[in-house]
């Protein structure tokens, strides 16, 4: 079992930053995907960046690309993962989740795709006001 806890829950004004962070404990490997995902209200959870332990590949959704930086930082017994959101918009108002991907060692699922996530967090929100 892998237990992922998510911290940095927020909200900022449009233009503003916050940072959140998934730390991965239990069962880790090494290797795998780590990512985090969005659901607004009313829409489709969607990927928003992905990132390998290993090397540290990453994917960015369009909608999050020159804005949003995902970044790693590996234990013996803790994978960390980073979201740092800048230049927010309303639009990125949504409740974020961290996932892990264990069976994805050196490459992340292709553009994120939520089924090959096999662990999740319990999700933080994200409120961003203009």
């Amino acid at each position: 079992q892998v237990q992922l806890e998510e911290s940095g829950t927020g909200s900022a004004q449009a233009g503003g930053s916050l940072r959140l962070s998934c730390a991965a404990s239990g069962y880790i490997r090494s290797y795998m995907c780590m990512g985090w995902f969005r659901q607004a209200p009313g829409k489709e959870r969607e990927a928003v960046a992905t990132i390998t332990t290993a090397g540290g590949s990453t994917y960015y959704a369009d909608s999050v690309k020159g804005r949003f930086t995902i970044s790693k930082d590996n234990t013996k017994t803790k994978n960390t993962v980073s979201l740092q959101m800048n230049s927010l918009k309303r639009e990125d108002t949504a409740m974020y989740y961290c996932a892990a991907a264990t069976e994805w060692w050196t490459r992340c699922p292709p553009l994120g795709r939520e089924a090959d996530f096999n662990y999740w967090g319990q999700g933080t929100q994200v409120t961003v006001s203009s």
